[in-house]
């Protein structure tokens, strides 16, 4: 295996197959969606370092224990396309995503694309065998999906801290031609043991632009965070307007303790979406439910930017971080909230065909 720096970044589409480390077998490329707004972006020669080894490596199916260079794989992660690794010498954990070799390009383009941010996860290492390329990532520790799943809501100080550093991330990869598409709490991880700081896990399903234009064609999301341009029956829509929808559907959520449109049939919720009809929650301060309502605005032009998020006044109020109480930091992470919580819609995050 031959390792790249960490300037060759990695982490975009999932697969859900079981992977296998790399051998002799021929496998066949799985074709990609195209969602851009104008030709595919051409990636500088430099990284085209990323070439098989010179002797093929020849190893069975992934299992417990497996090696890849310096690293022990052990057990499988988030459906089979992420393993939990041991760096061999120094024994630190990392995350190991693995992708398809023929896909490096599209892989690694958005962590070219993107300048360095503090909120946004970047891979340590990427390593590439004759058929699969290896990513790995820092240990989260946990998810804002699991938090707010565990505390029911979270009070507006301690929301605002933390919605802050998602919205900064998402300014930062709006002014950089990013769209992120698949914009969910599950995706904001936590760096630190207190739960107070946040990074965008990868670039995933991130759309590179190539110019000002942000139309997108290909109609796919998780449904609770589906904004409802894309539910419409226009061509294309605002890549840029649609994550700040989800954004809003985050925040709703942090602040609510369930989702704003939900139903256990997809017709019925996307029925809900398409209205736009929400009740925010009794006791929110009026800024609060001013962010709210100026995110999940129906018509995608009236709704803030991402850079316009970070001056509202809500989050101006609210510039003391509040660190909760350790008691609440992990031992509920398995409770399962009363009424309407998250688990009815989200415990099934895949991405949906919307249109077949």
């Amino acid at each position: 295996m031959r390792a790249t720096p960490l300037a060759n970044a990695a982490g975009v589409p999932s697969r859900k197959k079981r992977l296998e480390l790399d051998d002799d077998l021929a496998t066949e490329c799985p074709s990609r969606k195209q969602a851009r707004s104008g030709p595919h972006a051409r990636l500088p020669p430099t990284l085209l370092s990323l070439s098989p080894p010179p002797t093929p490596v020849y190893a069975p199916p992934v299992t417990t224990s497996s090696r890849l260079g310096p690293y022990i794989l052990l057990e499988p992660e988030d459906g089979g396309r992420a393993y939990r690794a041991l760096h061999g010498t120094t024994g630190i954990e990392y995350t190991c995503k693995v992708y398809p070799v023929c896909e490096a390009l599209a892989v690694l383009e958005p962590y070219l694309k993107l300048p360095c941010h503090r909120h946004v996860a970047r891979p340590v290492e990427v390593l590439a065998g004759t058929q699969h390329l290896y990513t790995f990532f820092p240990r989260p520790h946990g998810d804002m999906h699991s938090l707010v799943r565990s505390r029911r809501h979270l009070p507006e100080p301690e929301a605002a801290a933390l919605f802050r550093q998602m919205a900064a991330t998402l300014a930062h990869c709006h002014q950089h031609g990013l769209v992120l598409r698949d914009l969910k709490l599950r995706r904001f991880v936590f760096t630190d043991s207190e739960r107070t700081k946040l990074v965008l896990e990868n670039l995933e399903d991130a759309c590179v632009l190539t110019g000002p234009d942000d139309s997108l064609w290909d109609k796919h999301a998780c449904p609770a965070y589906v904004g409802p341009e894309i539910l419409s029956s226009r061509a294309s829509y605002s890549g840029k307007a649609a994550d700040v929808w989800s954004l809003g559907v985050a925040l709703f959520t942090m602040l609510a303790g369930h989702y704003p449109f939900q139903d256990s049939e997809p017709v019925l919720l996307f029925g809900k979406i398409r209205r736009g009809a929400f009740a925010l929650p009794e006791g929110l301060s009026a800024s609060a439910r001013c962010l709210v309502r100026c995110l999940l605005r129906r018509e995608p032009t009236e709704r803030l930017t991402a850079a316009g998020i970070l001056l509202h006044p809500w989050l101006r109020e609210n510039l003391a971080p509040s660190v909760p109480p350790p008691s609440h930091l992990w031992e509920a992470d398995q409770v399962v909230p009363n009424g309407p919580g998250l688990e009815e819609v989200e415990e099934e995050e895949r991405e949906v065909g919307l249109y077949g």
